[in-house]
């Protein structure tokens, strides 16, 4: 998962053109082609280590490179333009479903404990576990920090990757990923789709184990206003939890209409 990763406004991607300028001379500076990369690499290492970087992150981040399937996957989000009713269609939202109401039952006593510590019912939980990785059988093979690397490289959004870089190299130096970590094409990890920066803030254990990554989903709902008993389609009040998780408006809905459905309620096409 990539908070706000999908959607760029328009005033962000100006903000991110400027920042190739570069305000500061001796800043490494972004590009769009992969010509430039192994310099910038090498200037980025060096403000790491003078921010405090460790040898081991920096040694992992000079190890990757040009990440070109990131590049172009980056460059066609496509599903995120279709109509809800074709999302749900293209992602096996019916098949999300069926199955996520078979792991409420064989997994109650796990979705009991995650509802009773963060509020967070089993359904939005489900819905997202299905929808980043089918349960966890498409984690991504993309080499993390690779991906991430290249993206704060790229000149399209380096601010928001710098970030999620730095984060990637914090959790390689503590040991809680390494420089093969594999995950998805924008640098996503876990069951559920983690990027660095969150999984910082509300990871709990290792996000390759269902149970971690469930509760630090829920973890991330909560912190982003979740309220226990309160609704989460759109217009309630939970609802604004999801729209944290993904900026992509089609992606909200369907995670909440899959969510309502997977928690017993009616309703199998948009127009519910």
């Amino acid at each position: 998962m990539i908070t706000g990763r999908e959607i760029a406004t328009a005033a962000f991607t100006a903000l991110a053109a400027l920042a190739c300028l570069g305000s500061d001379a001796d800043a490494a500076q972004c590009g769009s082609t992969a010509a430039g990369f192994d310099t910038w690499k090498r200037e980025f290492a060096e403000e790491a280590s003078a921010k405090g970087t460790g040898a081991k992150a920096v040694a992992a981040l000079m190890q990757t490179n040009y990440a070109s399937a990131t590049i172009a996957a980056d460059r066609s989000q496509r599903s995120f333009g279709l109509s809800l009713d074709q999302f749900l269609a293209k992602r096996g939202a019916s098949t999300i479903v069926a199955r996520g109401r078979a792991l409420k039952q064989s997994q109650a006593a796990l979705f009991a404990s995650i509802l009773q510590r963060y509020g967070v019912p089993p359904g939005p939980l489900i819905a997202i576990w299905g929808m980043e990785t089918g349960f966890g059988s498409q984690r991504g093979n993309q080499n993390m920090l690779s991906s991430i690397a290249t993206l704060a490289y790229d000149c399209r959004r380096p601010e928001f990757f710098t970030e999620q870089l730095y984060a990637a190299l914090k959790l390689i130096d503590r040991g809680a990923l390494s420089a093969s970590t594999r995950g998805s094409t924008h640098g996503e990890v876990g069951q559920t789709q983690f990027m660095p920066k969150n999984v910082l803030s509300y990871g709990t254990g290792n996000l390759d184990v269902a149970a971690n990554a469930l509760n630090s989903t829920a973890n991330f709902l909560k912190a982003h206003g979740w309220r226990a008993g309160a609704g989460y389609q759109p217009g309630e009040a939970n609802f604004a939890a999801i729209e944290a998780w993904n900026a992509a408006a089609v992606y909200q809905r369907a995670i909440a209409l899959m969510g309502r459905q997977i928690d017993g309620g009616e309703g199998t096409s948009a127009a519910r």
